[in-house]
């Protein structure tokens, strides 16, 4: 019996492949959105996903002020924000973030986050998500696929 064909391959940076994917949020619900999405950057989706390595794609999300939220979380969500100087915590709903100047791209950075590890690796693949409010994105040079987000499990 041969045993090299049980050995675990680990992937390194300069074994993974990494493609650029295009993710339309036009009337998708906003957490779920998130955690594909997440799942996408981390790489969870590919056979030779390793853990401490960025092995996840670089994603383009389009049409981002779009996105839904169901019952009323628009208003009723609270997201908490602290300076770190006493009486700094201050607190927004999503629609006062959308309302914000790049406001898709900010609530869409802060939900993602959250489903993200909390380390320098998460951090490094939040880099790699590009969000755009509209149906237009600067990135035709490097060819993305269009995938259908409600493909992925």
């Amino acid at each position: 019996m041969d045993t090299l064909s049980y050995k675990t391959i680990s992937a390194n940076k300069a074994t993974v492949t990494k493609e650029w994917v295009v993710v339309d949020a036009t009337d998708q619900v906003l957490g779920r959105l998130g955690a594909k999405v997440a799942k996408l950057l981390r790489g969870k989706y590919k056979p030779n996903f390793t853990p401490h390595v960025d092995c996840g794609d670089n994603v383009i999300i389009i049409n981002a002020d779009k996105v839904k939220l169901t019952g009323n979380k628009w208003t009723d969500r609270v997201y908490l924000k602290f300076s770190g100087y006493p009486g700094g915590q201050k607190q927004f709903s999503p629609a006062d973030l959308m309302a914000r100047p790049n406001g898709a791209d900010k609530l869409l950075r802060h939900v993602v986050k959250g489903m993200l590890p909390k380390n320098r690796l998460g951090a490094k693949l939040l880099s790699n998500m590009y969000v755009y409010a509209g149906s237009e994105h600067k990135h035709e040079a490097q060819s993305p696929k269009s995938i259908d987000i409600n493909l992925l499990k």
